[in-house]
């Protein structure tokens, strides 16, 4: 059995198995469009090299999600600091998507499913945004869905709160919510398996 620890509102993954080749980590708003909409957290970029360094380590895949320009509706206000784009490593992917779901007009789901993935982990950029609108219709396609709270910094922080409650709801409606830390521990313990 592989769970990453104290997941809400349920033990996650649902198969109590974590395996690195059927996992992929979705960094969401990794392009320039949602990168520079997205206030600096240093915390949350700190911990988002953590996990891509971690995840890369054990084989799961890593892929950084590169959203379409928004649609601007009232204030074009833009923060400052802001994010800064995510240059891929060697060994991630990056797919483009033409909306705020990074499935919308990609080939998110098709190299998922050729790469054997059945679940994901999501942090990154645009909690309310790219991260919520993905994860929805990653959950919608039948993958099991971990979003790494900690590890995505909101556009507004003062609704980063609901954005985790919105997952929790109704059982895990959209997957569970866990911490970075939590998740380290598995990656870690992934890699003991593999070399012991």
């Amino acid at each position: 059995m592989s769970l990453v620890a104290d997941t809400a509102p349920y033990p996650w993954p649902y198969d109590q198995v974590l395996e690195a080749g059927r996992t992929a980590l979705l960094i969401c708003g990794a392009g320039d469009a949602w990168s520079k909409r997205t206030p600096l957290d240093t915390a949350v970029e700190q911990r988002l090299a953590e996990l891509r360094s971690s995840a890369r380590a054990v084989g799961v895949s890593v892929i950084l999600l590169d959203e379409a320009e928004p649609m601007v509706r009232g204030d074009t206000t833009l923060p400052d600091p802001a994010c800064s784009p995510l240059d891929p490593n060697p060994t991630e992917r990056t797919v483009q998507s033409m909306g705020t779901d990074a499935f919308y007009g990609s080939s998110l789901d098709a190299t998922l499913h050729r790469a054997g993935i059945t679940h994901v982990l999501l942090a990154g950029r645009g909690f309310e945004t790219c991260v919520h609108s993905t994860l929805r219709r990653a959950n919608d396609r039948g993958y099991e869905c971990l979003t790494i709270s900690d590890a995505c910094a909101s556009i507004d922080p003062s609704i980063a709160a609901a954005s985790v409650s919105s997952i929790e709801m109704s059982g895990g409606i959209f997957g569970a919510v866990g911490m970075t830390s939590h998740v380290l521990a598995a990656l870690d313990l992934i890699q003991q398996q593999e070399t012991s």
